[in-house]
C-alpha cells in the first residue's frame, strides 16, 4: 500500500514540468504574437548620439566582422569604444585595421582598465563609462555580429524614458557542427522560454549579456558597473538593478547574431556548468526549483514505475510533443530561424545535457574560465589562486 501511494505520488510529480511546458508555450505565444500584432518594422526617429561599448580580451572567431558591423550602422551619430587589458592582445591589431578602414567612423580604443577588480569585463566597463562621449550607451560582447538597424531598435525602447534599459534575443550566425547544434536547441527550446516564462510571472528583471541599451543616468542609479566589478554574471546584474529601481527593461523580439567559440562537446559542457553553478549561488531556490521543469528524467521515471501503454503513451508522447512545440514555437515561427525542424531529434540529447549540468553544478565550489578557479563567496568572485603567470594576479569574467 505504501509503496503504491509513493509511485502515485512520483507520478504526479511527473506531471509538473508538462505545466511548466504549457505556461512556456502560453509564454512564448504571447510575447511573439504581440509583437507580429504591431505594424511592420518601423524606423525610429529616436535617434540621440551614442556610445557602444565593447570590452575585448583575446581574438574571438571572425572577430574583425564582428567589429565591423559596428561600424556601418545606419545611425546619424555614434562611437565605437573598445577597451582591451594591455597592448601585448592579439586583438589589438584587428582593432587598428578597423580604424584605418573605417576612418568616417568614431573609433576610440582604450588600454586597460586602470581599476583592480576580479571580473576584468566589468572593470573595463566601468572605464568605458567614464571616458564615453554620450549619455546613451549600448554594451555588447566581443562575438556579436549585428545589422546596421542594430542601434535604432535598441535604443527605441529608451524613447522619453519609457524603459530604463532594452536587451534583446541572439541567435548563432551558423551550426556547423553537432556541438553547435546541440546549443542552438538548448537555446530555443531550454533557455528562451524560460526567460519568457520568467518575463510572464514577473516582469523583465534582467538583461542578456550579448547586448544591453541603457543610459549613464540607470547606472548611476545603482553605483554602475564599479559597483559589481568583482561580481559574477553582470547582465542579470544591470537588469535587476534597474528594475529594482522602478524602471522597466525592455525585451525586443529584435535579433542579433553572435559567432560560436567553442568546438568541442566539453567547452559547451564547461561553459553551461559555469552559468549554472553562478545561478546556484544568486538564485538557489529557483536554481533548486529547475527540478521540476525537467521533464525528460520525469518522464523516465513515470514509465519507468508503471510500464503501461497508457502511462508510455501519456508520458512519453506527451513529453516529446510539448517539447517539440515549444522550440517551434520560439525558434521556427517567434525567431524565424531555418532549419528548426532537422534539429528536434537533438532536444532529448539536450534535455539529458542539461540535466546532468543541473546535477552537477550542486557539487562544485569553483568555477574556471580561462584557465583560472574561482570562488564564490557572498556573490562576490574570488580567485582560487590569486597569483598567476609572473606574480601576476588573475582576473577575468563569468560569461
Amino acid at each position: 500500500m505504501t509503496s503504491t501511494v509513493v509511485r502515485d505520488c512520483l507520478l504526479g510529480i511527473a506531471t509538473f514540468p508538462f505545466i511548466y511546458y504549457a505556461l512556456a508555450l502560453w509564454s512564448s505565444w504571447r510575447f511573439f504574437a504581440a509583437a507580429r500584432a504591431k505594424a511592420g518594422p518601423a524606423r525610429s526617429s529616436f535617434t540621440p548620439p551614442v556610445s557602444n561599448l565593447k570590452p575585448v580580451r583575446g581574438l574571438d572567431p571572425d572577430a574583425y566582422e564582428n567589429f565591423a558591423s559596428f561600424c556601418r550602422q545606419d545611425y546619424p551619430e555614434y562611437e565605437v569604444l573598445f577597451c582591451v587589458g594591455d597592448t601585448s592582445d592579439p586583438v589589438l591589431p584587428v582593432l587598428q585595421r578597423l580604424v584605418r578602414d573605417f576612418p568616417e567612423c568614431r573609433i576610440r580604443i582604450l588600454i586597460g582598465s586602470g581599476r583592480q577588480a576580479t571580473n576584468d569585463k566589468v572593470a573595463k566597463l566601468a572605464r568605458m563609462v567614464e571616458e564615453a562621449a554620450y549619455e546613451h550607451l549600448v554594451i555588447s560582447d566581443s562575438d556579436v555580429r549585428v545589422g546596421p538597424d542594430y542601434l535604432r531598435a535598441l535604443l527605441a525602447p529608451l524613447a522619453g524614458g519609457a524603459a530604463g534599459a532594452a536587451t534583446c534575443f541572439y541567435v548563432p550566425t551558423a551550426c556547423t557542427g553537432t556541438v553547435q547544434r546541440l546549443q542552438d536547441m538548448g537555446m530555443l527550446s531550454d533557455f528562451y522560454p524560460g526567460i519568457l516564462v520568467a518575463k510572464q510571472l514577473d516582469g523583465v528583471k534582467f538583461a542578456l549579456g550579448p547586448t544591453i541599451a541603457t543610459t549613464r543616468a540607470r547606472l548611476a542609479e545603482f553605483g554602475g558597473y564599479a559597483s559589481i566589478e568583482n561580481r559574477p554574471a553582470d547582465d542579470l546584474l544591470v537588469g535587476r538593478s534597474i528594475a529594482e529601481r522602478g524602471h522597466r527593461v525592455a525585451l525586443l523580439p529584435y535579433r542579433i547574431a553572435t559567432v560560436p567559440d567553442y568546438g568541442s562537446f566539453g567547452e559547451l559542457f564547461m561553459k553551461r556548468l559555469r552559468w549554472m553553478t553562478v545561478m546556484r549561488h544568486l538564485r538557489p531556490w529557483g536554481h533548486a526549483g529547475l527540478l521540476f521543469t525537467l521533464g525528460l528524467p520525469w518522464a523516465l521515471l513515470a514509465m519507468l514505475l508503471l510500464p503501461t501503454p497508457a502511462v508510455l503513451l501519456g508520458y512519453g508522447a506527451a513529453y516529446l510533443l510539448l517539447r517539440a512545440a515549444m522550440t517551434l514555437l520560439v525558434g521556427a515561427w517567434g525567431l524565424e530561424q531555418a532549419g528548426v525542424w532537422s534539429k528536434l531529434a537533438l532536444i532529448p540529447a539536450w534535455d539529458a545535457l542539461a540535466t546532468l549540468i543541473w546535477l552537477v553544478s550542486f557539487t562544485r565550489r569553483t568555477i574556471r574560465w580561462r584557465g583560472q578557479d574561482y570562488l564564490l563567496r557572498h556573490d562576490e568572485l574570488v580567485p582560487a589562486s590569486p597569483k598567476g603567470p609572473g606574480g601576476k594576479a588573475q582576473a577575468d569574467v563569468v560569461p
